[in-house]
């Protein structure tokens, strides 16, 4: 898992992790296997979100086939609702 610290997120020491540009923000995580994960991680529904990977867009049904790798930059939108 991953925790808060001076804003930029960061891992316990000795754990296997990547560092990613999530939004613009340098990030670490817990190795992550796929961009599915990603989304678990922050909380997000992934039916409420667009995801880019490396200024590609990642198809909803591609989330769970498309690795997360150390260096990525990702972008996420998530969608609201209201009225």
């Amino acid at each position: 898992m991953y925790r808060a610290r001076t804003g930029v997120t960061s891992l316990l020491d000795g754990e296997d992790h990547v560092n990613l540009t999530l939004n613009g923000e340098p990030r670490d995580f817990a190795a992550l296997a796929s961009v599915s994960e990603l989304v678990e991680a922050l909380g997000l529904d992934d039916r409420k979100v667009a995801v880019e990977r490396n200024l590609e867009i990642v198809p909803r049904s591609a989330y769970w086939n498309t690795p997360i790798a150390d260096g990525d930059r990702i972008e996420i939108v998530h969608f609201i609702g209201g009225g």
